[in-house]
């Protein structure tokens, strides 16, 4: 539904921040489906861990992140601007349930719970496959669109 060009349209991350390839579905107002397309040339993996490479969970949440902004920015029919910035506003019950390895496809179901005032609730999930990898309820601030 949405290509990495797109993509760039509504994220100002870029390499090696942008950690959504691709998205699946969007139900604008609802909910997104992308996917993350994880590699050993990932530059986190020489340091977690050089034995036994593995995504760190922070990472797993900021991608989920990423795909609800791209949602958001959908949502709203607008894209952001050089003064756009969506940040962090709390994550909520996060709870990582597999790890995530070189080779895996994550696949990131965000949906929207609300939007008051420019902070947005979403219920995120990350899989591989079936097996659920992360969980969190995760609220963000819009700052700065016009």
């Amino acid at each position: 539904m949405m290509n990495i060009e797109q993509i760039l349209q509504y994220l100002p991350h870029r390499y090696p921040f942008l950690l959504v390839d691709r998205v699946l579905e969007m139900e604008v107002g609802k909910r997104i489906l992308a996917l993350k397309n994880v590699t050993i040339n990932e530059p986190f993996f020489p340091g977690h861990f050089p034995h036994a490479p593995v995504m760190p969970g922070v990472l797993i949440l900021e991608a989920l992140a990423q795909a609800a902004a791209v949602l958001s920015f959908e949502t709203m029919g607008t894209r952001p601007d050089a003064d756009s910035i969506v940040y962090f506003a709390g994550i909520d019950e996060a709870r990582f349930r597999r790890p995530v390895v070189p080779g895996d496809q994550l696949l990131l179901e965000v949906e929207l719970l609300r939007n008051v005032r420019g902070i947005s609730k979403y219920s995120a999930t990350a899989r591989v496959g079936e097996e659920v990898a992360a969980q969190a309820q995760l609220m963000c601030a819009l700052k700065g669109l016009k």
